[in-house]
């Protein structure tokens, strides 16, 4: 599906919701039309004002944004950036999403294609797996080991846009947690991303329901890189007692890799409710029931009863399709469309889902993340989200 068509219907969840695009750039959006901040290491590094003047980083930008009415623009040139920890001083608003965008075809001037990656690994020693140090600021003093020092919520980044941007090097990609600030209302739309990270590619915590204005993830690949605990392509944790009606966040068209879960909740969360719709899950434990299996594709192993998800027209591959970790209760959830699971052969596959028998061999192409070649985001052996 084409940019102009997304821009113009945005749909939410189950598309029950459609309204016009809340990003500033798109065609039909009605919001405030906020400052552009530009970001090449071209620039002179002065006002961020034009690509001549341009910020060297992207935090940088972030801090210039002026106020929280909405509607601004961050274009990054490019490049290799080494910043862990991004935040930003300004929310959007209703209607007037901000926006942090990558350049990779060139159109928005940067005169250069391919990623922006945004790293937050050590620049001389590389990959920085260590608590709390991630692509997006988050931290808390609860915590007992980590950049643990103060306490940090990613409830700044509400209702931001990012986009054609690649996050990695540390121990969560396009990741936010509300920490201190758990139980408010947050939204973000991440589209045509990467994020990679030791415990998380991607995901959310500690929100509550905003009906109608979900979290959406659109056309993005996640894959974390340490199996123990709650780790996961993507973590999500919700903040309600009991189970919402509407999504805290929706993913399309996304791939989710991970030696152990491709979706998991979050130890600390409470009821969390999720849409997949054309997504592709892809866990690598295949092992033998008495070594070590995978704990399960979907996994809610401290309370199954905490998570509900909605599948449409998505594609399976673990040992088990949902982990519960031992617990009699199941996770609750609905199918639509075709959906299909491809899993150990002694495990059973839930109703709904249609088993696969054969090796799915286009799904397993898709493991290896997108790249861009002439400014076109293009995924392996020739597929595309």
């Amino acid at each position: 599906m084409d940019r102009m068509r997304l821009c113009l219907i945005w749909t939410l969840f189950a598309g029950a919701i459609v309204s016009a695009s809340p990003v500033p750039g798109d065609v039909g959006y009605a919001g405030r039309e906020g400052v552009t901040l530009y970001v090449s290491k071209a620039g002179d590094n002065s006002d961020g004002r034009s690509w001549a003047r341009a910020f060297h980083t992207i935090q940088a930008a972030l801090n210039a944004v002026p106020d929280d009415r909405g509607g601004h623009r961050v274009i990054v040139r490019p490049d290799h950036y080494i910043e862990p920890n991004l935040e930003t001083p300004h929310k959007g608003a209703p209607g007037a999403y901000n926006l942090l965008i990558g350049d990779v075809d060139g159109r928005l001037g940067s005169g250069a294609q391919g990623w922006v990656v945004i790293d937050a690994g050590d620049p001389n020693t590389g990959f920085k797996s260590w608590d709390w140090w991630s692509n997006m600021r988050a931290s808390t003093t609860e915590w007992s080991r980590g950049n643990n020092q103060t306490n940090f919520s990613c409830i700044v980044w509400d209702r931001w846009a990012l986009r054609n941007l690649y996050a990695t090097g540390g121990d969560a990609g396009l990741f936010w947690d509300l920490t201190h600030e758990s139980g408010g209302g947050f939204t973000v739309l991440v589209e045509d991303c990467v994020g990679i990270g030791r415990a998380f590619g991607g995901g959310l915590c500690y929100p509550t329901v905003r009906p109608g204005e979900p979290s959406v993830f659109r056309r993005c690949y996640f894959m974390a890189l340490d199996w123990r605990g709650d780790t996961a392509a993507v973590l999500i944790g919700g903040w309600e007692t009991t189970m919402p009606q509407a999504p805290h966040v929706v993913f399309e068209d996304c791939t989710l890799v991970h030696p152990d879960n491709a979706v998991q909740v979050s130890y600390a969360s409470k009821c969390v409710r999720a849409r997949f719709e054309d997504c592709r899950m892809i866990v690598l434990n295949f092992s033998q029931p008495t070594i070590s299996p995978s704990t399960g594709i979907i996994c809610s192993e401290r309370a199954p009863q905490l998570l509900h998800v909605d599948l449409k027209d998505c594609i399976l591959a673990g040992y088990q399709v949902f982990g519960a970790g031992g617990h009699d209760e199941k996770i609750s959830y609905t199918t639509e469309g075709r959906v299909q699971a491809y899993v150990q052969f002694e495990q059973t596959v839930p109703a709904g889902f249609e088993r696969l028998g054969v090796w799915p061999t286009e799904l397993f192409f898709r493991i290896a993340p997108p790249q861009v070649k002439d400014g076109v985001i293009q995924w392996p052996a020739g597929t595309r989200n």
